[in-house]
């Protein structure tokens, strides 16, 4: 099954109209959303549940973990150790996981978690601490596929039962990762697109987050992708697209684009505004 959606339910105007949406009327249109919310900050276990009863049961949920877990944030100021931190974080999100709706957890590491022996031993880690539940990893950092690392980061992967992320972004030699089309977990496999803005991936000023993701893909570009995505279906029983283009409002008529390219018809979404009169 291939499921489409978006980081963030909130800001995407083009869905609705509106410049807020809830998580109910998001979940009126696709079948899939990126939650940041506990990257920033471990939520209460109710808003967790208040999520899950929101949306249909075929929705599903790509959790983004919380900001300690990847190695930013100082989660020393909240937690006595990391075990206490993994701990809150998944008994936390155990309503999701036990009620079906979890895509799987992201974590996603800065650029500065290269190709090393201690990265690899805290990837060690992460494989105990969320053994059994599904885990996409994303590396920022263009070691891990340099031609020195690239199949021992696949095969470490593979044997972690972690999916390593397909990430589309802007390519700057040695700078960014590239589009690898490679699947280590059969069970599921996460793709995210960050749009192609070159330079906007190299601004350093305050205004660089916004510029990063300042892009839409052309509809050739999308039909580009969608062919790779088509030729792995066979590899992976679940697919998770998520567009973080949104600078400029364009990742949810991209998504909606590609629902269509790729022939989607979402089953069982929530009833629109319309619907329910």
């Amino acid at each position: 099954m291939i499921r489409v959606g978006l980081t963030s339910f909130k800001e995407h105007d083009k869905l609705t109209g509106k410049k807020n949406n809830t998580l109910f009327e998001y979940g009126a249109f696709l079948p899939l959303v990126e939650l940041d919310t506990a990257y920033y900050g471990i939520p209460r276990k109710t808003s967790v549940e208040k999520w899950i009863q929101e949306v249909p049961d075929s929705f599903r949920f790509v959790v983004k973990a919380y900001q300690g877990i990847s190695g930013q944030g100082n989660w020393q100021d909240y937690y006595q150790s990391e075990e206490e931190m993994i701990d809150k974080f998944l008994d936390v999100m155990k309503p999701m996981s036990d009620a079906g709706k979890l895509f799987c957890f992201l974590i996603q590491f800065p650029a500065s978690f290269k190709c090393t022996k201690e990265s690899v031993a805290y990837l060690r880690k992460l494989h105990a601490w969320f053994k059994g539940l599904p885990v996409a990893i994303e590396l920022r950092d263009y070691s891990w596929y340099s031609e020195n690392y690239l199949e021992r980061t696949h095969d470490f992967m593979r044997r972690a039962q972690f999916s390593l992320a397909i990430i589309d972004e802007p390519q700057l030699l040695n700078a960014t990762v590239p589009r690898d089309l490679f699947i280590t977990n059969e069970a599921f496999t996460l793709f995210r697109f960050h749009g192609r803005n070159v330079q906007g991936w190299q601004a350093n000023d305050a205004d660089w987050r916004k510029k990063r993701t300042l892009y839409r893909y052309s509809e050739e570009e999308l039909e580009e992708l969608a062919q790779e995505i088509i030729a792995l279906q066979d590899e992976t029983q679940e697919i998770g697209i998520i567009f973080n283009n949104n600078s400029g409002g364009d990742a949810a008529e991209n998504a909606l684009a590609l629902q269509r390219i790729l022939g989607l018809k979402p089953e069982g979404l929530n009833p629109t505004q319309i619907d329910l009169f």
